[in-house]
């Protein structure tokens, strides 16, 4: 194969493309020793190498600092590896590793982002908040049923009574816009209309 183009990311890193195609990320260092320069041919044994051996211990080794640095879901730390010039099969091979040690959990992730937020968010906010962080649907409702056998329930109506007590909203003193916005702000939290309404109601009596 034949380095076609090299772009430099860094002062010290930059993309290898063979054939026209991007191959992988080198450091400066790894360039000279590999003599990746334009118009080189590499040869199998090289390539075998950096995508055997060089890289995979690379993008594991990543994967740990970033886990040292904060916690990720599956999806994340694929999408972080990803973004720094790891391809698929390197990003999913260091997410695999680092999930065979348990240092990523999605279902642990899940249950504590619930514990974390239940009572101040809608179950629908945070289950589409996790969503969004690569929890599927079927993930968030077993954490949740396994936090409720624990004893563990979600009071939404508290929830809304914070909310509207953080936005000092006094349903006397409120003019019909002020009193919409803050309603259509708490159901695209999540919270039922049934339930907004009910509880504003009681702030009017």
């Amino acid at each position: 194969m034949t380095v076609t183009a090299i772009e430099e990311i860094s002062k010290t890193r930059s993309r290898v493309y063979l054939d026209d195609a991007f191959a992988f990320v080198l450091y400066k260092g790894e360039l000279r020793k590999y003599h990746m320069e334009t118009g080189q041919d590499v040869d199998a044994e090289t390539i075998r190498e950096l995508q055997t051996k060089i890289l995979p211990r690379r993008a594991r080794l990543r994967a740990m600092n970033l886990l040292r640095t904060g916690r990720y879901t599956e999806k994340q730390l694929l999408d972080k590896l990803l973004a720094g010039g790891y391809g698929q099969d390197l990003a999913e091979d260091a997410v695999a590793y680092v999930k065979s040690y348990r240092y990523v959990d999605d279902r642990q992730y899940a249950s504590d982002y619930i514990t974390c937020r239940m009572g101040r968010c809608s179950l629908r906010e945070i289950e589409q908040k996790l969503f969004q962080k690569g929890i599927d649907r079927e993930l968030f409702r077993a954490a949740l049923e396994e936090l409720e056998a624990d004893g563990m329930t979600s009071d939404e109506e508290a929830a809304v009574r914070r909310l509207l007590e953080k936005k000092h909203f006094m349903a006397a003193g409120s003019d019909e816009k002020e009193t919409r916005k803050i309603y259509a702000c708490l159901c695209r939290k999540g919270f039922s209309p049934e339930l907004v309404r009910r509880v504003m109601r009681e702030y009017q009596s």
